[in-house]
């Protein structure tokens, strides 16, 4: 078979380049590249990764069985040579009933390691094949756990357990057990569910699979419904992975609401499992009430929706609605799915953070992994391995009745907040009352200078501090006793031991007093009591995350320290500034890793920070970028270098505020909108320079100018809001359009990088024309940064005259850019203009660095008649076609 394909099973006729994307995609698969991936929205990319992955995948198996046999079929043949009496004898050194002794046991291995694999796929795909085919098989885990009296038993057991437990009797269990040993926790799964059952069903080795990650669970379900209607849909073994808080069905586990109440409760359920199974098998447990123990997570029902989940293509919802249909979990049932799955969907932080990969079971050793939406992937790298720290959650941290090698390592927590609060400019005391700072401003250190300044230098955080983090899970107990009793006038008294010296802790009392005298607060008082219940719900967690943190080499990280004037107000923050360092295993591991993205340039950040940072060379590297299918003459780019009256488009932060800058704004908007149907969305570069001239706006008239022609409508401050702003400004637009008034359609101001300028379709009506404000460039005076462009300087090479620092800054800005105006054009049929207002957008390097299909046709304008007259013809057409 050969290595590259020029057909692909497809579910209509594709377009030419999305046979290009196919075709690109499977070479860079098979020959174990990393490829970058850019295919603009609307040109059907998930499609083409689905077709291109997926057939790539099947022709991999396939080779690798026609391998598989051919290899046992020369190793039984050469077994049965080595047999016969005829056959030619060594001429080694070694005697012959050596050599034939140890060359037959080799081949006898072979062969039967071959058989053994031959039969664990046959037997796999003949369970898979058979779901898929008997409908009546998928839902007979249903009627059997529907009609099992037990499981209602456990139910029951369940509330009336919950009912009659003594509330100390809980609060035994808050208390953090004795420290395991290294060799105490050796061979503990993670995985509560699959310890104790022998059955190698639910063990299975990993077969070569695809890991597709994209950022939000509704871009994964999205995902899913696209290769439900792929040809693969019937043949495919597919997992979509989540949270516990998005896969959890039992309603009084839900109810806890926050994520870490759900993750704490789910896992102390696993635990009372392993402990009553123990118990059933003979072995001696504590005495104390019955514990809860979740109806969901049987062992033979788990297995049975694996099954069913492997056979046919679930999203979430769906995973939901068959768990509470099977009466099992939905997350842990998944996970089982993992190893035999070919193609598992995740989030982002599944594949990108290591701890969070081998807690669920993902591997990705010689497999493949596809990270879609990945324009923000070393921003997203930053922020997921870095951590922030403020002064109040340094004094809300908090110790428990601990036992003594507990309270060895508490101690060695406790002096590094100590040293902690002393960087913040505050002074220790023992039951952790604020202070007054007495230094203000911003201070960047090393790792290794932080360590000395906070004079933790002799505490070794990977060895000690992060292995008790990990195997004591202490930050998660207290999290959850804090969640438990803040606010809710419970006062613990917690036992002591008069026999041992030094052994009485008072802070657990001390803090819980302070949140019950919280209550009692003024109205005037009750914004910042919230905000304190909002820290205190994990302070140690918060702490854990900072702390290891630390643990990053030297030279790929710097903490940043904020004086602003008390110690609550304060805060220390770790800044990641080599995201290649956590990337490089994924990009070692996998047998090739795909960059896609609708909008990728541009690539040089990719390349430098992230691929070339990571030891990968220039010839494993692939690029693939494809134009658009809509026709040339349905989009219009324009570069306007100047406005109606002649003044200069220079947003810079100088000129941006001047009133001439701001009333040739308002001109330029007002013809445009004269001339644009429908919907017209404005970005402008920060949030602050969106309010200040629309401010100007209102007080010059213009704006009163411009909702004579289209309805004004502007980004919603709050998240919850966007959803009714996006709805109202759609249905103004078609009531506009049918009405024929003297409304033509809508205008929307929006801020690049904010709530619409990712995620958002303005399909068709909605977006005829997108208009960009200057350029958002981010605040050069950021410490962060700096520190940042500081960093690429000294390490990154500098590429056609201009520093790493220097072109980042160009990046983060057409990144955003290139997002926000990417908006208006979603599919085939589709039309709209792009009008950007500066005349930098003019230079050579900045036009580089816009997606190619839309450079391709992009014309600049030093003045604003020939530009307005482009504009005009341009929908003059299009409405004379429509006639």
């Amino acid at each position: 078979m050969e290595n590259s394909r020029t057909m692909f099973p497809f579910p209509y006729q594709p377009y030419n380049i999305q046979e290009q994307f196919m075709q690109a995609l499977y070479g860079a698969l098979e020959q174990g590249k990393v490829g970058i991936f850019e295919s603009p929205t609307g040109t059907g990319k998930s499609l083409s990764l689905i077709c291109g992955a997926l057939s790539w995948l099947a022709d991999h198996e396939e080779r690798k069985r026609q391998e598989a046999a051919a290899l046992l079929h020369d190793g039984e043949a050469a077994l049965s040579a080595s047999t016969d009496p005829s056959s030619t004898t060594s001429s080694s050194a070694e005697p012959d009933w050596i050599t034939d002794f140890v060359q037959k046991k080799a081949e006898r291995d072979l062969v039967s390691k071959l058989k053994e694999e031959e039969l664990k796929r046959k037997k796999r795909e003949e369970r898979l094949e058979m779901i898929r085919n008997n409908v009546q098989l998928k839902y007979a885990m249903k009627r059997k756990n529907c009609e099992d009296d037990e499981t209602f038993k456990l139910l029951q057991l369940s509330k009336e357990e919950k009912t009659e437990a003594p509330e100390h009797k809980e609060d035994e269990e808050l208390i953090i057990a004795e420290y395991e040993s290294d060799d105490e926790l050796k061979g503990k799964s993670r995985f509560c569910v699959a310890e104790d059952d022998e059955d190698d069903e639910l063990v299975e080795e990993h077969v070569t699979k695809i890991y597709y990650c994209s950022r939000t669970h509704s871009q994964l379900a999205q995902f899913v419904h696209e290769v439900q209607k792929s040809p693969f849909s019937k043949d495919i073994s597919l997992v979509t992975l989540g949270s516990r808080q998005n896969l959890c069905i039992n309603e009084e586990v839900r109810s806890l609401g926050s994520i870490q109440r759900i993750n704490d409760c789910c896992m102390e359920m696993q635990k009372n499992k392993h402990e009553k199974q123990h118990h059933e098998e003979g072995v001696k447990r504590k005495r104390g009430p019955a514990k809860t123990v979740c109806p969901y997570n049987k062992t033979s029902a788990l297995q049975q929706m694996r099954d069913v989940v492997l056979g046919t293509v679930h999203d979430i919802e769906q995973l939901l609605k068959l768990g509470r249909e099977t009466h099992s979990c939905p997350y842990y049932a998944t996970r089982l799915s993992i190893p035999p799955a070919q193609l598992v969907v995740l989030p982002y932080q599944m594949v990108l953070h290591e701890a969070t990969r081998k807690a669920a079971g993902v591997q990705l050793k010689g497999q493949v992994v596809i990270i879609d939406e990945a324009h923000n992937l070393s921003d997203t790298l930053s922020c997921i391995h870095s951590a922030e720290l403020n002064g109040a959650q340094y004094t809300h941290t908090i110790t428990s009745r601990l036992k003594a090698k507990n309270l060895m390592y508490i101690k060695q927590i406790l002096f590094v907040v100590e040293g902690l609060v002393q960087v913040l400019g505050g002074k220790w005391h023992k039951s952790l009352i604020v202070m007054l700072l007495f230094l203000l401003g911003i201070e960047m250190l090393t790792i290794n200078n932080f360590h000395f300044k906070a004079h933790i230098d002799n505490i070794n955080l990977f060895k000690v501090l992060q292995k008790y983090f990990e195997k004591s899970m202490i930050s998660r107990k207290l999290g959850g006793f804090v969640e438990k009793y803040a606010g809710s006038g419970v006062s613990l008294h917690t036992q002591t031991n008069t026999n041992k010296e030094n052994r009485r802790i008072e802070g657990l009392n001390r803090y819980l007093q302070t949140l019950q005298s919280n209550q009692s607060t003024t109205p005037d008082q009750q914004g910042s009591v919230e905000a304190d219940k909002v820290l205190s719900a994990s302070p140690m967690m918060q702490v854990e995350g900072f702390l290891m943190a630390l643990t990053n080499s030297n030279t790929d990280g710097r903490v940043v320290v904020h004086r602003q004037g008390t110690l609550s107000d304060n805060s220390v923050k770790f800044l990641l500034l080599n995201p290649a360092v956590h990337f490089t295993q994924v990009l070692k591991e996998c047998r090739a890793v795909i960059i896609a993205g609708g909008t990728m340039q541009p690539v040089s950040d990719f390349k430098q920070e992230l691929l070339f940072s990571a030891g990968v060379g220039e010839e494993r590297i692939t690029e693939f970028s494809c134009g658009h299918v809509i026709p040339p003459e349905n989009i219009l780019p324009l570069v306007l270098c100047s406005g109606p009256s002649g003044q200069e488009l220079d947003f810079t932060f100088q000129n941006r505020d001047s009133p001439r800058m701001m009333d040739e704004t308002g001109r330029i908007l007002s013809n445009i909108c004269n001339v644009v149907p429908g919907g017209v969305v404005c970005f402008f570069p920060s949030y602050d320079y969106s309010r200040r001239i629309i401010a100007h706006w209102e007080a010059s008239g213009a704006l009163s100018r411009l909702s004579n022609k289209k309805k004004i409508f502007q980004e919603p401050k709050k998240a919850n809001q966007v959803e009714q702003v996006l709805s109202d400004f759609s249905r103004c637009i078609q009531r506009c359009a049918l009405d024929g008034g003297g409304l033509t359609g809508a205008l929307l101001f929006s801020v690049v990088g904010g709530k619409m300028s990712e995620g958002i379709n303005f399909s068709d009506d909605l977006g005829r024309c997108v208009v960009m404000v200057g350029m958002p460039y981010p605040n050069i005076k950021s410490p962060e940064l700096q520190e940042k462009m500081s960093y690429l300087d000294k390490h990154l090479p500098h590429v056609g005259g201009r520093s790493p620092g220097q072109a980042l800054i160009e990046n983060l800005c057409m990144k955003a850019v290139n997002q926000s105006i990417g908006r208006a054009i979603r599919h085939r049929g589709d039309y709209s203009s792009i009008v950007l207002c500066d005349r930098r957008y003019s230079r050579p390097a900045t036009l580089s660095k816009l997606p190619t299909w839309i450079k391709a046709r992009t014309s600049t304008h030093t003045s604003f008649g020939p530009a307005f007259a482009a504009l005009r013809k341009f929908f003059l057409e299009k409405k004379q076609k429509q006639v």
